[in-house]
Order: C-alpha cells, then structure tokens, then sequence
C-alpha cells in the first residue's frame, strides 16, 4: 500500500472512534483536557492493538487463502464499510459521559474490533506494518481528542457524516484491492 493509501485506511478506520468520541462530547458539561486525552489514548492504543493481533493471525492463515486473499481483503473491508455506514444512519445511544477504565475499555474493543479485521488484511498486502500502525493509532488518537471537544462544542452533527465517510473510504480500498488484482491477472 501507498503512503496516501495507508493514510486514507487509517482516516477510514478511525472513524468509529471518533464518532464515539464526539458521543463522550456530548455527555459531558466542562471538557477537559485530561478526559480528551483519555479518549485518545484508549481508541488510538487499541487502533494499534488489535490490528496487530489481526495481522499475527492473518500471518497464519495467509498461506491457506492466497489464491483468493484479493476477495477476502474485499469482503473484509466491504463488510466493515457497510456496516459503518449502516450504523452511521442508525445510531445507538451515545455513551455516558464516564472516562474510567470500566467504561473506556469496552467502548475501545468495540471501536477496534473492524482494525482487527485490517490487520487480517494487511497479512495479505504489502505494507510496513510499523508505518501503518503508527498511522492508525496517531490518526485515531488524533480524531478521538478532538471529537471530544466537538462533540461538546459542535454536537451530533458530524456524528454522522464520520461514519459515513469511514465507511466509503473501507469500501473504496476494497475494491481498488479487487480491481487491482482482477486487472492483474487479464
């Protein structure tokens, strides 16, 4: 993957985060920066985690699905843009406005869990995993400390459209990794 392809994924994949982030905006009366950088460090550090994770496990089963990896990285990234979309449009409640770890933890795997599946896809693709981690937790820390505050300052109204731009952009990568491959091998 291209530095701007790495840079779109990792814009794509936070998405969720920062969304739930604007959601803790919202619940709380007097931001702080302290609770912002909470937000930030709990979704950026599982945005890196869990794509680890996914690309050890991806590393395992690679061998078994290389001849069509090409439809599995579609299908994954598919799945997860659609499902950003789709709960884009139907959102549940917004989180409360809690920053311990009781309630930051669960919010941080959920936010995380279509990373894992990217790391899945990375053992399928060329790309400097460390760049790429880098990339997804700084943009993912980045969009999560400052949804904190537009959450607070601006409300629901970029909820939303996060959502549905992440999503877009999972489902463009997608097929463009598709693409790319069929076209390759005409």
């Amino acid at each position: 993957m291209s530095f701007p392809e790495l840079l779109l994924l990792a814009f794509g994949v936070s998405m969720d985060a920062f969304s739930v982030a604007i959601c803790k905006g919202l619940a709380v009366q007097d931001v702080k920066p302290r609770q912002a950088t909470i937000v930030g460090a709990y979704f950026g550090g599982f945005q890196i985690l869990m794509p680890l994770l996914g690309f050890f496990l991806g590393t395992f089963i690679a061998g078994f699905i290389q001849a069509i990896d090409h439809w599995v990285i579609f299908g994954i990234l598919g799945y997860l843009g659609v499902e950003m979309i789709r709960e884009a449009l139907h959102p549940e409640a917004c989180p409360t406005g809690d920053f311990d770890a009781r309630t930051m933890l669960p919010l941080a795997i959920a936010t995380s869990i279509d990373a894992f599946a990217v790391g899945i896809a990375f053992a399928m693709m060329q790309v400097h995993l460390a760049v790429a981690l880098g990339m997804i937790g700084l943009c993912t820390f980045a969009f999560s400390f400052l949804g904190v505050y537009i959450g607070h300052f601006f409300g629901e109204r970029w909820q939303k459209p996060a959502g549905i731009v992440g999503g877009a952009i999972l489902i463009g990568i997608g097929v463009r990794v598709l693409v790319t491959h069929l076209m390759q091998n005409l």
